[in-house]
C-alpha cells in the first residue's frame, strides 16, 4: 500500500469511528487512527460573532461527544479529500457533510477537517492534530 493509500485508510477509519446510529461508539478504534498525544479542535462562532475553539485530548473528545452520540444518529460523510505528503508528515483537507442518516438528501451541515498526520515508526500513519470548522453564512 502506498503512503497516500495508508493515509486515506486512516481518514476512512476516523469517519467510520464517529459515524453510526444513536448509541455508543467503539472508542478503542481511536488507536487505529490517532496517536495518543493527538489533539482535536472544534471551532465555532460565539453569540457575539467571535471565533472560538475547544482543543481536546482523545479522552476529552470522547467525554465531550459521548452524550451526543448516545442520543443522536450521526453520520459524517466525506465529500472531498486532498492529501499533501512530505517525508513523514501529511496534511489532509477533508470536506464533509453531517447527516442523521447516510442517505439523507439534505445534510444537516457541511464543513472541512484539517488533519495533520505523522508516519510513526511503530504505528504507521496516525493523526497528530485535527481541526474542523462548519460552513456558515457570513
Amino acid at each position: 500500500m502506498t503512503d497516500e493509500e495508508e493515509v486515506g485508510a486512516v481518514i476512512d477509519e476516523m469517519y467510520g469511528m464517529i459515524s453510526g446510529p444513536a448509541g455508543p461508539r467503539d472508542w478503542s478504534r481511536q488507536a487505529n487512527c490517532f496517536l495518543p498525544e493527538a489533539r482535536q479542535v472544534r471551532t465555532f462562532v460565539d453569540q457575539q460573532g467571535r471565533p472560538g475553539m475547544l482543543a481536546m485530548t482523545l479522552d476529552e473528545y470522547r467525554d465531550n461527544t459521548t452524550p451526543f452520540f448516545a442520543a443522536n444518529a450521526f453520520y459524517e460523510v466525506e465529500t472531498s479529500r486532498r492529501i499533501d505528503l512530505f517525508g513523514n508528515i501529511a496534511h489532509v483537507w477533508s470536506g464533509y457533510e453531517a447527516r442523521t442518516s447516510p442517505d439523507d438528501a439534505t445534510p444537516e451541515r457541511r464543513g472541512i477537517n484539517s488533519i495533520q498526520l505523522f508516519n510513526h515508526p511503530e504505528h504507521g500513519w496516525r493523526i497528530l492534530a485535527m481541526v474542523w470548522d462548519n460552513e456558515r453564512q457570513h
